[in-house]
């Protein structure tokens, strides 16, 4: 049997039937995709950095929502402007499976020392946006009976094209700090994505345009503790990253905010998440996670989230599940055998400190 959507599920291809604009897959856990909002986050770290994050919403439904994100970055300081070189991955499908969505991406980062303890960084990103269609799967209300079902031939013509491939942009902006004693770190950040808004309209006396997405967020880790004292590199010490981000997308606001510890490397973390605008719904996220140190330099951290649905319009749909797969290996270098500027070395060699350098959680 066919699966069925209803012809006005269409509108935001065709546009003037009505004004139906979608929104970006959102992760629950940010803090482990963070060049998917804002590519400045790309080489922030040194080293070699691969993400993967796999959420799938509202599992109850009879079809649920899955989008999955890889991205892979390298910091390295001898790379002209010293910040870092990424790829990006994102793919998803639209309910019933009918619309699917793949983005692929580069981005590059350029590092900004202020002084010992701050610095910036700017990033750019450069995507493919491809969107396909399976217009035999729909079902078009003139092809209903009231009292049949799906028993006429529909008189919709569907375009020839059935897959749009888009050029897409985003920047963003970085700025990371530490005190001195090293008991606190933390980033402020703003991006905005779909900078041109592509259109994704498969009608061509139609526009759809992807709407414009703009993101501000902020996180801090707190070190208490450990063998060294307060030190946010302390694998001994109790850190704690509380975190905030607000996403604006054509008529949607949504927001997170919440907390997540760490101590010898198990995670735990309470997020409170809600949406506004065109639609409202709230959800509690609880996170578990660990992460494994099997050489110097190199740990591989997993995590799990499950999102409890507060909303009551959505209770029933089943919530959401989502996985992150973090592998960090430090101290690899593409671009060897120069210096760089001593501006944009490390604390102790006429630049900033070395402990902006290095993922603390």
């Amino acid at each position: 049997m066919k699966k069925i959507k209803v012809f006005i599920l269409l509108s935001f291809l065709a546009g003037p039937i009505i004004q139906l604009l979608g929104q970006d897959p959102n992760y629950s856990q940010f803090l482990n995709a963070p060049m998917y909002y804002n590519p400045a986050y790309t080489g922030l770290y040194t080293g070699l950095h691969a993400r993967l994050s796999f959420r799938d919403q509202w599992p109850a439904l009879p079809y649920d929502f899955k989008s999955y994100h890889f991205s892979a970055d390298i910091g390295d300081r001898n790379l002209p402007g010293s910040g870092g070189l990424g790829l990006m991955l994102n793919t998803d499908n639209d309910g019933l499976g009918f619309i699917r969505n793949f983005n692929l991406g580069i981005s590059l980062a350029v590092r900004i020392p202020f002084s010992a303890m701050t610095i910036g960084q700017l990033g750019i990103k450069a995507s493919w946006l491809q969107k396909s269609v399976r217009w035999d799967d729909f079902v078009f209300s003139d092809a209903l009976s009231e009292k049949y079902g799906n028993v006429y031939k529909t008189g919709f013509i569907p375009p020839a094209n059935n897959v749009l491939n888009l050029p897409d942009f985003g920047v963003g902006g970085i700025v990371q700090f530490a005190n001195e004693p090293g008991s606190l770190s933390g980033t402020l950040g703003l991006a905005v994505d779909h900078l041109f808004e592509p259109d994704q309209s498969f009608l061509q006396t139609a526009k759809a345009p992807l709407p414009r997405k703009w993101v501000a967020h902020a996180d801090m880790i707190v070190a208490i503790g450990g063998s060294n004292g307060f030190n946010v590199l302390e694998e001994g010490a109790l850190k704690i990253n509380p975190g905030v981000i607000y996403q604006n997308q054509g008529n949607l606001n949504a927001f997170q905010v919440g907390m997540n510890l760490t101590k010898f490397g198990v995670y735990v973390g309470l997020w409170m998440k809600g949406a506004f605008g065109s639609y409202s719904n709230g959800s509690m996220v609880f996170l578990g996670g660990y992460r494994y140190v099997f050489a110097d330099n190199m740990s591989v951290k997993f995590t799990y989230n499950y999102d409890m649905q507060l909303t009551g319009a959505l209770q029933g749909t089943g919530g959401a599940h989502e996985i992150s797969l973090v592998l960090d290996f430090g101290n690899i270098s593409i671009f060897g055998g120069t210096e760089g500027s001593s501006r944009l070395r490390p604390h102790g060699r006429g630049g900033y400190d070395s402990r902006l350098e290095c993922s603390e959680f």
